[in-house]
Parts: C-alpha cells; structure tokens; sequence
C-alpha cells in the first residue's frame, strides 16, 4: 500500500513542478519576450523594411559582411524563420551559404536577444540554469555565446560556398541555361533519321 501511495505521490508531484517551471516562464521570460518583440517590431516600423532591405543588399558584396553583418540584421530584425528570406538579395551560389549562415545564429543570438527565436528559448534556459546554479553570472556567457556564434557562421558560410561552388561546377546544365533550353540543343544536335527511304531531321521534312 504504501509503494502504490509513494507512486502516487512522485507521479502528481511531477506535474506539480511542471506547474512550478511554467508559473516562473510566465512571471519571467514570456513577458520579456513579448516587451522584446514588440520594440523590435516598432523599430523595424521606424526604420523602414526598405531601410533594412537597402543595408542588407549592401552587405551581401563583400564576403566579411555577407556571413556576418546580414545573417545578424536578418535573424535580429525578421527572427527565425523569416530571416531566410534576407538571401534573396544574394546570387543563387551563394545562397545555401546564407543559409548555413543563418540557420546557425538562431541559438548563439538568444543570450542577448530573445526575441529572435522564442520557440527554442529553451535551449538558453537550460544553459542558463546551470550556469546559475553554480552561482555564475549570465552576462558574460552570453556575450562570449554570441561571440563564438559570429566565428562559427562565419567560417560556416565560408565552407559552405566553396563546397557549394564546387558543385556548381560539376552540374551537367551550363550556367544560364534551363532544362528546356538542354532539351531543345540536344533535339536540334540529333542526326537525321532514314524512314522508309525518306530522311527526316528533327521537325522537318527533308
């Protein structure tokens, strides 16, 4: 009787420091997040999307800003998943870079800023509990979280574009030229063909 009672017991009082964990989300950095998202929205507003549009179509020519300055602007301003769409200032090689780039600075950015990927905050927190639990500040592991997450995007983006360029150069389509247009070359390359004492070419009649 009493193990089914002790059972009992760990089994509602997991739920109840479930209920503990949510009401310190709620108190804590649900309202953060939402004080967060609402500035930034606002200061997107003041800014001008064109305004941010013009600064990262800049920043994708040169190589230093284009995997560092534009997957910050974009993950910090549009958030994840939007921030993708900041790539298509970029030429299509260069793309998957971006990508690699930005989909890499969704973690890293939550120490300072929060708002720009709430639905994995969870990742931060639980590095954050730990690290308060040893009774350590938070300040500087964010700040050298961020630090380390520029380095690796950075290097990231720079891998990913020399592999991507090395792929590119494999395609058997030449740059510029579709599928159709392969297509309609090869018909045009094709020799004639002798049916029953008549030779046809492609489309006509000889």
């Amino acid at each position: 009787m009493e193990i089914a009672a002790r059972i009992a017991e760990g089994f509602i009082g997991m739920f109840q420091k479930g209920g503990t964990t949510f009401v310190g989300l709620v108190t804590g950095i649900i309202p953060l997040l939402i004080v967060l998202m609402t500035a930034v929205n606002a200061l997107v507003r003041l800014i001008g999307p064109e305004r941010i549009d013009k600064v990262a179509m800049i920043s994708s020519r040169n190589v230093l800003l284009r995997y560092l300055v534009l997957p910050f602007l974009a993950v910090f301003f549009l958030t994840n998943p939007m921030a993708y769409t900041m790539g298509r200032f970029l030429p299509e090689k260069q793309k998957p870079a971006f990508y690699d780039a930005a989909v890499s600075f969704v973690h890293p950015i939550l120490g300072l800023f929060p708002h720009a990927n709430p639905g994995e905050i969870f990742v931060w927190a639980g590095i954050a509990a730990g690290i308060t639990k040893l009774g350590l500040g938070l300040g500087d592991l964010a700040i050298r979280y961020f630090l380390v997450g520029l380095l690796v995007i950075f290097i990231r983006g720079l891998v990913t574009e020399r592999i991507t360029a090395i792929m590119w150069a494999r395609r058997s389509v030449p740059e510029g030229q579709s599928q159709g247009e392969e297509s309609t070359s090869a018909a045009e390359a094709a020799p004639a063909v002798e049916t029953g004492g008549a030779a046809f070419a492609s489309g006509e009649e000889a």
